[in-house]
């Protein structure tokens, strides 16, 4: 499964991870960045925190822990993290999944 082409065709953001791993791409604006991730591979995400961040899974698995809670979210199971609150994640490969986070300058556009 794949995100039609016209999403494809938003601006990659500038991520600690390499493309062959996690592609994004992103719609960014001065209240909000929504992501939208492609995982080509297995992926850990570590423990980490900051502000709001609200999520969907569109195709696969991801196993979050938010806050001491783990929980596997399956295809049209959401998630969501207050400010502050640390949370990690496990990812399959092939998932595909859409967050918006409070902060708008979380990832920067590449350019």
């Amino acid at each position: 499964m794949n995100y039609p082409e016209f999403i494809m065709n938003f601006p990659a953001l500038d991520v600690p991870f390499s493309e062959d791993v996690v592609k994004t791409r992103a719609i960014q604006s001065d209240r909000g960045l929504v992501v939208f991730f492609t995982f080509e591979q297995d992926f850990e995400i570590p423990t980490h925190a900051h502000k709001a961040q609200w999520g969907t899974l569109i195709h696969g698995e991801i196993e979050l822990t938010i806050g001491g809670v783990t929980k596997t979210f399956k295809p049209g199971e959401s998630w969501d993290i207050p400010t502050g609150v640390e949370h990690r994640a496990v990812v399959k490969a092939g998932s595909l999944a859409i967050d918006v986070f409070e902060e708008a300058d979380r990832y920067p556009v590449k350019s």
